[in-house]
């Protein structure tokens, strides 16, 4: 295909004629290629699985795409064309071998290709966008309200993580970045807008907030990245993502990176990518050859005294359970029996959940307790373990509750406990994963679980840790309307959770023991699996 580039005069970089490619971009029914052969792949499932349920070498998506060949893959971040300074600062921190997916695509994002990647999370696609960006943007300086270049993600956690992991790089090229999320003042996001920054990470519902109150543009933007799109789908944004993208240049550079290409994705890579390059170079996320997968049958009597020894295990451990009330009481038990815990859920501030994460990622707390706000976006080093107290009600949000671990090339174990009314239900959910779990019958003190997950008898001795003060969100004052960021508190519907908006103090540090009899006591954790209620 011929194909017309011109050389952007500020960044150095080539990038495409966007003319010269919409008609091929607009095709229907061709077939996304994978990277390693050109070819199509066979349908989505019928992939030869082994072990712990590999994945397909190629997949079939439905979105159209053109037949442009990609740049070829990089062993090394000195083969690329980016700003010295830009390289100088990644050697600096040990960074020198990209991982698959940043190999895969940087050459082609910094040439100006639209991208489209698939890589499971922790693979490594914060820098995969990150670093086009950066280098497309060295030399340029944003008009006060104007940003440059635009990451979307789908929730608080994620746009903080990202931009922690672009800082050092941003400010070897003196760029400026601001992130704008819900439960955070708007009023200092307006405030850095207004200053100029080059590049805005943001969830959808902020900074729309922002461009309503005239505080933010997106008509000087000329890179645009959506990251975890499958799950901004998933949460009912897509409306926000749209009316967002059609303010953006449609000449602009778009990197699309999600963890699945299916289902919505589809509108947005037909509607706004022009001529993507496609890698689909990871596994999916439950497909993991350094993650173990186990389903621990337990009674229903046993379940609260097995969750406490998993708890109390020497090291980090992330414990997911549906709704915020469950994680409260499980999170005061296991204060009050010495394990060292703490909750996050949608019910609490933006600035208490970062205070929690910091608390986890230094030591301070080995038990996270957490609903589905926490099963995208959180990164923490040598995090070996994920327990599914409550089992998820669907494939997805298990597959990125496992992939708090075992990430950018470690190892790691989820586990799930699984009752017997469940194990259907469970059954039907690995399978709609794609993953072959070792099963276990376990009771409370076997040595089968201390094997699996390191299990211990907790001390017995109450924890009591700094509380952490209730800070009220913000009202109707700071936005006009009293909207908090989509980001906290929808599920697929797009409505807001119950509750979702109040504040939340810490529980109390010491409380009676959870009861250990039925599993549908009020007082034990909510043990059956939902159906598609989310609660965060």
């Amino acid at each position: 295909m011929n194909r017309t580039r011109r050389t952007d005069s500020k960044s150095g970089h080539h990038r495409a004629d966007r003319g010269a490619t919409r008609s091929a971009g607009s095709a229907r029914g061709s077939r996304f290629r994978t990277e390693e052969s050109g070819r199509p792949g066979p349908r989505p499932g019928t992939g030869r699985k082994s072990g712990q349920g590999s994945a397909p070498r190629r997949q079939e998506f439905t979105a159209p795409v053109t037949l442009t060949e990609p740049l070829p893959a990089v062993e090394t971040f000195a083969e690329l064309d980016m700003p010295a300074r830009l390289l100088a600062a990644l050697s600096a921190d040990g960074v020198t071998v990209p991982f698959p997916i940043q190999a895969a695509t940087l050459p082609n994002a910094l040439a100006g290709r639209d991208v489209l990647g698939r890589g499971r999370t922790g693979s490594g696609k914060t820098l995969a966008f990150g670093l086009p960006v950066l280098a497309r943007l060295d030399g340029q300086r944003a008009e006060p309200r104007q940003p440059l270049a635009l990451v979307l993600v789908p929730t608080r956690e994620l746009a903080q993580q990202v931009t922690e992991a672009l800082a050092p790089y941003a400010r070897a090229l003196r760029l400026r970045l601001a992130t704008l999320v819900g439960g955070m003042s708007i009023g200092r996001q307006a405030s850095a807008l207004r200053g100029g920054a080059e590049v805005v990470v943001a969830t959808p519902g902020r900074i729309k907030d922002l461009i309503e109150r005239g505080d933010c543009r997106l008509d000087r933007v000329t890179v645009t990245v959506l990251d975890e799109a499958d799950q901004m789908a998933d949460m009912g944004f897509l409306p926000q993502v749209t009316t967002l993208l059609d303010q953006v240049p449609s000449a602009g550079q778009r990197l699309l990176f999600s963890a699945t290409l299916d289902g919505d994705i589809d509108l947005l890579v037909r509607r706004y990518l022009h001529d993507p390059v496609v890698h689909s170079v990871d596994p999916p996320a439950g497909n993991v050859t350094t993650m173990e997968h186990h389903l621990l049958h337990v009674r229903d009597g046993d379940k609260d005294t097995t969750a406490t020894e998993i708890a109390a295990r020497d090291g980090r451990v992330i414990m997911f359970l549906d709704t915020k009330h469950a994680v409260d009481r499980l999170t005061t038990h296991l204060l009050s029996v010495g394990v060292h815990a703490s909750a996050l859920h949608g019910g609490r501030s933006q600035a208490q959940r970062n205070r929690t994460l910091a608390r986890f990622k230094d030591g301070q707390i080995t038990v996270l307790v957490a609903t589905n706000v926490a099963a995208r976006g959180i990164h923490v080093d040598h995090l070996d373990l994920v327990v599914n107290v409550d089992p998820p009600g669907d494939h997805k949000d298990y597959l990125h509750r496992g992939g708090r671990t075992a990430r950018a090339g470690e190892s790691g174990t989820v586990v799930t406990l699984v009752l017997p009314h469940q194990r259907r239900a469970v059954d039907r959910l690995m399978a709609d994963a794609g993953i072959t779990a070792r099963t276990a019958r376990i009771r409370p003190g076997a040595a089968e679980l201390h094997r699996i997950t390191g299990a211990r008898t907790p001390s017995g001795v109450p924890v009591t840790l700094p509380p952490q003060p209730a800070e009220p969100r913000e009202g109707r004052g700071s936005t006009g309307r009293g909207r908090l960021s989509r980001a906290a508190g929808r599920g697929k519907s797009g409505r807001t959770a119950k509750g979702a908006g109040r504040p939340a103090a810490e529980p109390p540090t010491t409380a009676a023991r959870v009861s250990t009899r039925s599993g549908r006591d009020r007082t034990s954790p909510v043990p059956h699996v939902p159906t598609k209620r989310r609660s965060s």
